[in-house]
């Protein structure tokens, strides 16, 4: 049973912020449990503070941690498609292949107002749109072949034309013509987590995601969910054991080892993602109390050098 840990680094209702130490020295004693991933976010639907930006974050977390997978929530509001593209494919490259993006589609009124766009969008726009950014981050993720770039000196040759395949998308919000000035991920593409889902954006999911998040359900609700997205994917064309179902708990001290692997048994998913509170003391707790039960209780038994591989994925070179 896979384990991942969400944590939000935005502080509300004056809490104190996580320093890089606190946040480091946890990362690393999850990443020695077994945690497969931990998910960092800076967002909050209030007003709040947060000392990092999220992607920043996982590009110094890579360079003090070995095995565990780092996963940045961004949002398709907030940024354009190929310069996420372009972080994340670098982010992968940083950490040896332990990268996956969580796509955020909600629409958050706050950033909006920060990105030229204080009105925000219809719900309807707002999904297309978001679809199509997720489609053009994924095409230029595998727009050079493994081996395209040839680096070649001596002919004066950087890569293989016939390796390198640009996007052309032009579409009803974006036009991207790709492809990346970055190397293909280590581990193929980085890993698309999404998350907070619910009706025709399961369809979507069902199609593109490697991991899908069920955000606190009751395990009859999440099994239902599990087998809608599952049964989608395999009309869809995709082997359903390529996409990952996690279950979301919160860590609270009514939860236990026993409970939490009841919980994943009876939903029928692949795993769970506890969020942990942004507080040094709940931090502290988890580490020290929780962590050891999951471990015995046979959480966070994978091994693997890149995120793919301890998730049980296989490389996604499809657009």
């Amino acid at each position: 049973m896979h384990l991942a840990i969400s944590l939000s680094i935005a502080a509300t209702d004056g809490q104190d912020v996580l320093s890089f130490d606190q946040i480091s020295s946890f990362v690393r004693k999850a990443e020695a449990a077994g945690v497969d991933m931990v998910i960092i976010s800076d967002s909050a639907d209030k007003p709040s503070s947060s000392p990092f930006e999220a992607t920043t974050l996982l590009a110094a977390l890579a360079t003090v941690t070995d095995k565990i997978g780092l996963v940045a929530s961004a949002s398709t509001l907030a940024h354009q498609p190929y310069n996420l593209a372009r972080r994340f494919a670098s982010l992968d490259i940083i950490s040896h292949g332990r990268v996956g993006w969580n796509a955020t589609t909600a629409q958050n009124p706050r950033e909006a107002a920060n990105f030229s766009r204080p009105e925000g969008f219809s719900e309807d726009d707002f999904r297309r749109r978001a679809w199509e950014f997720i489609n053009i981050v994924r095409l230029l993720w595998i727009g050079w072949e493994h081996d395209a770039l040839l680096f070649d000196k001596a002919s004066g040759r950087f890569h293989d034309p016939d390796k390198m395949h640009p996007a052309n998308f032009a579409g009803e919000f974006f036009s991207v013509r790709g492809p990346l000035n970055v190397a293909r991920s280590p581990q193929d593409v980085p890993v698309l987590v999404m998350s907070g889902l619910a009706g025709t954006e399961l369809d979507f999911a069902s199609r593109r995601a490697d991991v899908v998040l069920l955000d606190k359900l009751e395990p009859s609700g999440a099994r239902a969910t599990r087998d809608e997205i599952k049964r989608r994917a395999h009309e869809a064309g995709r082997d359903p054991v390529a996409i990952k179902v996690l279950a979301m708990a919160d860590a609270v001290p009514e939860h236990d080892g026993r409970s939490l692997e009841d919980l994943c048994l009876s939903s029928g998913c692949d795993g769970i993602v506890l969020t942990v509170q942004p507080r040094a003391a709940a931090v502290e707790a988890f580490v020290e109390r929780l962590l050891p039960e999951l471990k015995r209780h046979g959480f966070a038994k994978a091994q693997g050098k890149t995120l793919r591989d301890r998730l049980g994925l296989s490389e996604d070179s499809k657009p």
